[in-house]
């Protein structure tokens, strides 16, 4: 399916079995709950696949979702309670 295997690593952590997502995103999963990951994991990998937009996170108190978004670049993610 994606090039990408999400890991539990020792630490607690996450970690990608091979390609690498841009050091902003890792940042940004970084500390974050195993649910949360799951929702946007697809949508980063999207962004990573296109390498043309970046990513919106849309965070409300009982829901969240992300989007790729052409008007933030590659690279970014930017919250949002929109």
């Amino acid at each position: 399916m994606f090039p990408w295997a999400l890991c539990v690593a020792p630490h607690g952590g996450y970690s990608r079995a091979m390609n690498q997502l841009p050091a902003a995103y890792e940042a940004y999963l970084q500390g974050k709950s195993e649910a949360f990951v799951a929702t946007i994991l697809p949508v980063l990998q999207q962004s990573v696949a296109e390498k043309t937009s970046g990513v919106h996170v849309v965070i409300n108190p009982h829901v969240i979702q992300a989007h790729t978004d052409p008007g933030i670049p590659f690279g970014e993610i930017r919250e949002g309670v929109d």
